[in-house]
C-alpha cells in the first residue's frame, strides 16, 4: 500500500510540468485577436489592453519574433508587409522561436483591420527605440503618423497616442525635435476636428514638451491658453500637463500656481512613475524655496528618491540657514547637476532669499549691529560691502521682511522687539489655506465617484446586481493597471 501511494505522489508533478508556458508569440497572437474583438465590438478598453499588454513584453521582443507575427497578421507580399519587414534587421535562424516555424502555416487574415495594421507600425516601432535603432525608428514613426492623417476611427485613438507619443520621441533621441513641431501642430489641428479627445492630450503635451526643450515658454504659454479644454481621459497625460504647466509658471514668476501644479503632478503620478515624480519633487522644491517656504525633511527620504534629491536637500539646508558662501559652494558643487534638471537659472534667483533669510536671523539675534558686522555675518563679496549691506536691509525693511530700522548716521541697524505672532492675522491665513486645500481635495473626490445608471429608476435584480459588480471589478483592474503603465 505505501508504494502504490509513493508512486502516486510522485506520478502527479509530472503532469503539472507537462504544459509549457506560452510563448511571446503566442502571447502576441492573443493580443490581436484580443484587439481583432475590440474592433468588431467597438470597445475602445480591450484595445485599450491590448496596448497595456504589449508594454509588459517589449523586452522580450526579437526580430524573428516580430517578423513572425507579421506574416501571420499581415498578408505577404502586402505594401504594408515589406515597408514593416525592412525596418526589422536580419537574425539567425536558431534565435527564433520554436513556435514561429508554424506561423507561416496559418492563413492570413481576408480582410486586414487597420487597428491591427496600426498595430504592427507600434510594434515594430518599440522594438527598433528598445534596440536604439532611431534613424529607423524615425522613418517607421514617420511612416505610422502619415497612415494616421487618413484614417479616422475612433478604435484607433487609443494606439495613435502611443504612436504620437513614440514618433515624437524618435525624434527627441536624435536632436531632431524641431523638425516634427509644424507636424504636431498639424496633428493637433486633426484631432481637434475628429473629436479625438485623447490624441488632443497627448498632442498638447507633446508640443508643450516640444516648446519647452528649446526654453520657448511665451510660446508654450499662448498655445496652453489657447488650446481647446475639455476633461482629462488619461491620469498620465493629465500629470504630465501639470507639470509643463508649473514649469511655465515657474519661470513666470507665478510661483504659487506654478507650486500647485506641481505637487498635484507629483500626487496624482503612478508610485512606478519614480523618474518623473523624481523630477515634480525637484521643481517643487524650487519652487518652495523661492515662496521662501522650507520643504519639510520627509519630502527628500522618501523611498528610491534620496539619491536623486540629495542637491536639493543640501541646497534647501543653505538657504534654511542663511549661509550665502554655503549656497555658492552647493551651488557650484552640483553645477553639472542643475544644468542637467534645467533649474540652474531658478537657483541664481534664491541668492536674494538666502541673504534674506540670514538678515532675518541676525535682526533676531541682535537688537543693534553695525552695517559692517552685517557685511561680514552675510559673507558678502563685493568692492564695497558696506554700501550693499545698508541697501539690502533698506529693502529687507521696505518689503516688510524684517522689523527694524536703518540709523544711517551711526551705520547701524536696529531691529524692533518682537510682539506675539498670535495677535495678527498669519495663524487665520494660514488655517483658512488648509481648510481650503481640505475642502478642494473633497470636491475632487466628490467629483470622480461613479454612479450605475438608472440607480433611482428601478431595482435591479440578483443577476443583475452580479452583472454589475463583475463589471465595476474588471474596471477597477483596468484603472488599477493604467496607473501602473508606462509613464
Amino acid at each position: 500500500m505505501t508504494q502504490d501511494l509513493e508512486m502516486k505522489d510522485r506520478s502527479t508533478p509530472s503532469n503539472s510540468v507537462s504544459s509549457p508556458a506560452p510563448s511571446t508569440l503566442q502571447h502576441l497572437r492573443e493580443i490581436a485577436s484580443l484587439i481583432e474583438t475590440g474592433s468588431y465590438s467597438k470597445e475602445v478598453r480591450r484595445i485599450a489592453r491590448a496596448v497595456r499588454l504589449t508594454i509588459a513584453l517589449r523586452r522580450k521582443l526579437t526580430s524573428s519574433i516580430i517578423s513572425s507575427f507579421l506574416d501571420h497578421v499581415l498578408t505577404p507580399g502586402s505594401e504594408a508587409h515589406a515597408k514593416l519587414s525592412a525596418y526589422l534587421p536580419k537574425e539567425d535562424d536558431h534565435e527564433m522561436e520554436v513556435d514561429a516555424a508554424t506561423s507561416a502555416i496559418q492563413t492570413p487574415a481576408k480582410h486586414l483591420l487597420p487597428e491591427l495594421e496600426i498595430y504592427c507600425y507600434l510594434l515594430v516601432l518599440l522594438f527598433l527605440i528598445d534596440k536604439k535603432k532611431y534613424n529607423e525608428a524615425k522613418a517607421c514613426s514617420s511612416a505610422s503618423i502619415v497612415w494616421l492623417k487618413n484614417t479616422n476611427r475612433r478604435t484607433v485613438d487609443v494606439i495613435a497616442s502611443r504612436l504620437y507619443f513614440y514618433y515624437s520621441y524618435s525624434y527627441e533621441l536624435t536632436g531632431d525635435l524641431a523638425e516634427i513641431r509644424g507636424n504636431l501642430l498639424a496633428l493637433h489641428r486633426i484631432a481637434t476636428l475628429r473629436h479625438d479627445e485623447l490624441g488632443q492630450e497627448t498632442l498638447l503635451n507633446l508640443l508643450l514638451r516640444n516648446y519647452l526643450h528649446y526654453n520657448l515658454y511665451d510660446q508654450a504659454e499662448k498655445l496652453r491658453s489657447k488650446a481647446p479644454r475639455f476633461e482629462a481621459h488619461s491620469n498620465q497625460q493629465f500629470c504630465r500637463y501639470l507639470f509643463y504647466l508649473g514649469k511655465i509658471r515657474t519661470i513666470q514668476l507665478e510661483y504659487t500656481d506654478a507650486k500647485e501644479s506641481l505637487l498635484q503632478a507629483a500626487r496624482k503620478a503612478p508610485v512606478a512613475a519614480r523618474g518623473f515624480r523624481i523630477q515634480c519633487n525637484k521643481w517643487a522644491v524650487i519652487v518652495r524655496l523661492l515662496l521662501g517656504e522650507i520643504p519639510e525633511r520627509t519630502v527628500f527620504m522618501q523611498k528610491g528618491m534620496e539619491k536623486a534629491l540629495r542637491p536639493y536637500f543640501e541646497l534647501t539646508n543653505a538657504v534654511r540657514i542663511g549661509d550665502l558662501e554655503l549656497f555658492r559652494n552647493i551651488a557650484d558643487k552640483f553645477a553639472t547637476t542643475f544644468n542637467a534638471d534645467r533649474t540652474h537659472n531658478l537657483i541664481v534667483r534664491l541668492r536674494h532669499n538666502v541673504i534674506r533669510t540670514g538678515l532675518r536671523n541676525i535682526s533676531i539675534s541682535y537688537s543693534r549691529i553695525s552695517l559692517a558686522d552685517v557685511a561680514k555675518k552675510l559673507r558678502l563679496n563685493s568692492p564695497n560691502p558696506i554700501a550693499d549691506a545698508e541697501s539690502i536691509v533698506s529693502k529687507a525693511i521696505r518689503d516688510g521682511a524684517i522689523d527694524a530700522t536703518l540709523d544711517h548716521a551711526n551705520g547701524w541697524m536696529v531691529s524692533k522687539e518682537t510682539g506675539d505672532i498670535y495677535s495678527t492675522n498669519e495663524p487665520q491665513l494660514a488655517f483658512n489655506s488648509r481648510i481650503a486645500f481640505c475642502l478642494n481635495m473633497h470636491n475632487e473626490a466628490v467629483r470622480a465617484l461613479r454612479f450605475p445608471p438608472n440607480t433611482h429608476k428601478e431595482k435591479e435584480s440578483a443577476e443583475k446586481r452580479r452583472e454589475r459588480q463583475q463589471q465595476e471589478q474588471e474596471l477597477a483592474k483596468h484603472i488599477a493597471e493604467e496607473d501602473d503603465d508606462d509613464f
